[in-house]
C-alpha cells in the first residue's frame, strides 16, 4: 500500500506488494523490490536499487549525492540487498566516479539508529551497525561484522568477516577478519570465539584461528614472519586462510 499522501516520482520502479507510508518521497531511478516496508517521511534519491523485504524506517535518506567534494553531480549508484533493517535516521549515500561509481549494502544486515553509510563504502550481508556507527567513504566490512554504537571508520580502511568492535571504537586502520577491537585507536583484544560458535565453526577450527591471531600479536613477530609461519595452517583450514586472506587485502595496514 502507498499512502495518498507520499510523493512517488513516475519514472520509479515500485513492485508489488511495497508499502510506503506517508510524506516519504521516492524519485526517478529508484527501484523497489517487493515485500519492502518504507516508513513515514523517507527519501529515496536515484540511481538506487532496493531488493525483497527490506524495511525503512522513518527520516532516513536513501540514496543521496554523497558529501565527497570532489562529487560533481555524476549519476552513481547505490545497490541495497534483501531483507535489511534500517532504522530511524539513517543514511546512505551513492558512490562516486573516483571509485566504482557504487555503494553495495548487502542483505539480511541491521543499521541501527542515526547510522551513517558513505560514498562507495561496501557492507557485507548479516552485519549489524548500532546507532551512531559512521562507515566513511570506500570502506569495506566483510560479512558477519558487528559495529558497536558509535563506531567510528575512517575511509578506506577493511574490516574482515567476523570482526567485531566495541563501542565508540576508532578505526584508522584495517581490522582482519575474526578480530575483536575497541579503543581510540582500535587494539585487537582477540578473536570473535563466542561468535564464531553461533555461526557454527567447528571448535578445531576455532582453536587454529586462535592459535594463529597468538602467532600474529603475541609472539612478537614481524608481520612477514607471521604469515609465512601461518602459511602451512592456511592451507588445511578455510577460517585460518580467511584471516590471511584479509591481512594480505588490507591497504592500511592492520590494527596491531
Amino acid at each position: 500500500m502507498i499512502d495518498p499522501r507520499a510523493v512517488i516520482d513516475p519514472a520509479a520502479n515500485i513492485a508489488e506488494g511495497v508499502e510506503i507510508g506517508p510524506f516519504s518521497i521516492v524519485g526517478p531511478d529508484v527501484e523497489i523490490g517487493e515485500g519492502t516496508v518504507v516508513g513515514p517521511h523517507v527519501v529515496i534519491k536515484g540511481p538506487t536499487t532496493i531488493g525483497k523485504n527490506n524495511r525503512i524506517f522513518q527520516f532516513s535518506t536513501i540514496g543521496e549525492e554523497c558529501q565527497d567534494k570532489k562529487y560533481a553531480g555524476e549519476p552513481t549508484t547505490l545497490v541495497i540487498g534483501d531483507n535489511n533493517v534500517i532504522r530511524e535516521a539513517c543514511t546512505f549515500h551513492r558512490g562516486t566516479v573516483q571509485d566504482k561509481g557504487t555503494t553495495i549494502v548487502g542483505s539480511d544486515n541491521l543499521f541501527m539508529v542515526n547510522v551513517h553509510v558513505a560514498h562507495d563504502a561496501v557492507i557485507g550481508s548479516n552485519c549489524i551497525l548500532a546507532n551512531d556507527t559512521n562507515v566513511a567513504g570506500h570502506v569495506h566490512v566483510g560479512d558477519w561484522a558487528i559495529l558497536g554504537g558509535s563506531t567510528q571508520v575512517h575511509q578506506f580502511c577493511m574490516i574482515g568477516a567476523h570482526a567485531m568492535c566495541g563501542a565508540g571504537t576508532v578505526v584508522l586502520k584495517d581490522i582482519p577478519a575474526f578480530v575483536m577491537a575497541q579503543g581510540y585507536p582500535a587494539q585487537p583484544h582477540g578473536i570473535n570465539s563466542e561468535g564464531l560458535k553461533r555461526r557454527g565453526f567447528e571448535k578445531d577450527s576455532i582453536m587454529r584461528i586462535r592459535a594463529a591471531y597468538k602467532t600474529i600479536y603475541r609472539q612478537n613477530l614481524t608481520l612477514a614472519e607471521a604469515k609465512e609461519a601461518l602459511a602451512p595452517v592456511a592451507a588445511e583450514d578455510a577460517g585460518v586462510a580467511m584471516l590471511l586472506d584479509s591481512i594480505e587485502a588490507a591497504s592500511r595496514g592492520i590494527i596491531r
